[in-house]
């Protein structure tokens, strides 16, 4: 795993892979996992009726500045993210 800086966070691919950890103190993006080719996120929202992908893209829109969405994963903990 490689850890990210906060001048570092920047997410280049327009289809990228993330993993998401649920239940988090805070809303970050925490590393890129080479291995699995995927960046790691925690959320801080429950995996309940969608509230954890709804985090995810509000998350993810306010970080790269762009509309997202989620086009495979919403009941995965791994989750493949288009920007629009």
């Amino acid at each position: 795993m490689i850890p990210l800086k906060k001048k570092e966070m920047e997410i280049k691919e327009t289809t990228f892979k993330v993993i998401v950890k649920t239940n988090a103190g805070e809303s970050k993006l925490v590393c890129y996992d080479a291995g699995k080719q995927a960046y790691k996120i925690e959320l801080n929202a429950k995996p309940i009726e969608g509230e954890a992908n709804k985090e995810l893209i509000k998350f993810l829109s306010r970080l790269l500045k762009k509309q997202v969405r989620i086009v495979s994963g919403l009941r995965n903990r791994q989750k493949k993210i288009v920007l629009l």
